[in-house]
């Protein structure tokens, strides 16, 4: 039987992503070796990288990219990297040995399953940890640089870097970039495809770049003393692609106030449809508030905002002791609440820092959340849905997509009145496609069919190896990797870890990472027979 992709043509650009990733490789072994570490993780990385890849581009002398071939190679090239990617984890946690930083024995990564789940968590920028202790006692920094770095790869799109400044996939790099990149559809904002692509990730680095120097500006003026160097760095690598890798074991929670107002905008820039910057910096700042889904955005992350902040300020959404058979220091719980409870600025500090966090889908932590009480929590797991923008870097269903329900909704009713009325959905001022529509219902519901149905086989899943978490804490874990937020709550929360979790359930939250990242469809589309007959 004849099949309709060109699978060798795919598997050929699958090998020229790979062989290319040994360049940001670089990146860590150079911090490596300034911390007189261990190189070896990167050298044997790059090595593998470089030939896997070049094998693979032996393939096919000149492929062909349809929309066919571009989901199948956007699919792969996400796994293939993470596989690949998991290889310096693993490595340092076999104790390689070198004379100024011994790694700690008991380093969880040496699991494949859990280099499978940090790398996957990593590039899908969902920020969800398998670390069983984040600190440099147990890590090298040039581990922990590479854990970064893959957020910031995978933040803009992998395959949308490799099409702004590989020629080769130039051509086809439309169909490339509408298969990968979030949200219903990409914005071209060029003639050229690798123009526009070269745009959006020139956004990303220059926020990148900006948000790194006004972090560590707080460090030179006094006003967060331990944001040096390594963290400003880390920082601006995992908050841009709305990572949240954190090389601090109590995320933003180790930094000053200044810091955390400091990172808020930027996570809100991050959850910003990148194209409006580009209009934004040729000359059109208008657009950036006439945009009917960014007023939306900003609308929803004001409303939630202040239904915590005032839950918060109330002392309502804080726990005054901790419930039974919870674990909390009660010193830590009371200081929370004499730190927040009648004052405006704590209060308003952390819900505006967490609920952006969880609309942009950061996963950044600025408190323990788990420490609040029933009704904030559940505030936060509504935001939970929401997502940022399309063409953002964040995840979940996406303000755009809520945004054409609703107005889709209202068109339903208005016409069930009016049979003979003819009432297009507008978004911009623009009538969106019917099949957009359609699309966009179907994603929808793909997304909540996959949530409900993935709590349950977790939850049945940690209760046949006798692990005691909540329906709650199970469907936080659920949303937070398809969602790619990073932390749930209780055991998964933001000062946990997903390590608990049976390898079974690893491997199936590391293909919830992947399908939510690709938005579900075009992953699903290559396992139907429709896609491979001829």
């Amino acid at each position: 039987m004849k099949l309709r992709v060109d699978y060798r043509a795919s598997l050929r650009l699958v090998g020229t992503v790979l062989k290319y990733l040994a360049v940001p490789l670089c990146f860590p072994l150079v911090v490596a070796l300034y911390y007189g570490e261990s190189v070896l993780p990167f050298v044997v990385t790059m090595a593998v990288t470089v030939l896997v890849g070049t094998g693979l581009e032996r393939l096919a002398d000149d492929p062909d990219i349809g929309a066919r071939e571009g989901f199948l190679m956007v699919a792969l090239t996400w796994l293939a990297v993470t596989i690949v990617g998991a290889i310096p984890f693993l490595i340092e946690a076999h104790g390689i040995p070198f004379v100024a930083s011994p790694i700690h024995p008991e380093s969880t990564l040496g699991n494949p399953v859990n280099a499978l789940f940090e790398t996957m968590s990593g590039f899908t920028t969902t920020g969800a940890t398998v670390l069983g202790d984040i600190s440099f006692d147990s890590h090298t920094r040039g581990i922990m640089m590479w854990r970064q770095l893959t957020q910031w790869l995978g933040g803009m799109g992998i395959v949308v870097l490799a099409v702004a400044i590989l020629p080769e996939l130039s051509v086809g790099g439309a169909q490339l970039m509408d298969a990968e990149a979030p949200g219903p559809g990409i914005e071209k904002l060029t003639p050229r495809i690798a123009e526009t692509a070269r745009a959006l990730w020139g956004a990303y680095l220059g926020l990148t770049v900006l948000e790194i120097v006004l972090l560590y500006g707080l460090n030179v003026t006094g006003h967060a003393q331990n944001m040096g160097v390594y963290n400003a760095i880390a920082h601006g690598l995992t908050t841009m692609p709305t990572g949240g890798f954190s090389p601090e074991a109590r995320s933003i929670e180790a930094f000053s106030a200044a810091a955390q107002w400091v990172v808020i905008p930027f996570m809100v820039a991050a959850g910003t449809n990148f194209a409006l910057f580009w209009h934004v910096l040729t000359g059109d700042p208008k657009r950036l508030f006439r945009d009917t889904e960014f007023k939306s955005y900003l609308g929803v992350i004001g409303v939630v905002s202040a239904i915590l902040a005032g839950i918060l300020f109330l002392g309502d959404g804080l726990m005054s002791v901790a419930p039974a058979g919870e674990t909390y220091d009660q010193l830590y719980l009371e200081g929370i609440r004499t730190a927040i409870i009648g004052n405006v600025e704590p209060a308003v500090r952390q819900s505006v820092f967490q609920v952006v966090s969880i609309v942009t889908t950061t996963g950044y932590a600025s408190i323990d959340f788990n420490a609040w009480s029933a009704p904030a929590q559940y505030v936060l797991l509504f935001a939970m849905f929401i997502g940022g923008s399309g063409g953002s870097t964040g995840g979940a269903v996406k303000i755009v997509r809520w945004y054409v329900i609703v107005k889709s909704l209202r068109r339903e009713l208005f016409t069930t009145a009016h049979p003979e009325a003819v009432r297009p959905v507008r978004l911009a001022g623009r009538a969106v496609d019917e099949r957009a529509i359609r699309g966009i219902y179907a994603f929808t519901l793909l997304y909540l069919v996959l949530f409900f149905v993935s709590t349950g086989l977790l939850h049945l899943d940690a209760a046949r190896i006798g692990f005691d978490v909540s329906i709650l804490e199970t469907m936080s874990a659920v949303a937070a990797t398809l969602g790619n937020v990073g932390p749930g709550f209780g055991v998964v929360g933001p000062m946990g870890s997903y390590l608990d979790f049976s390898n079974g359930s690893k491997l199936y939250m590391v293909l919830l990472m992947w399908v939510g990242r690709l938005e579900i469809l075009p992953v699903l589309v290559i396992f139907t027979p429709e896609y491979w007959r001829r």
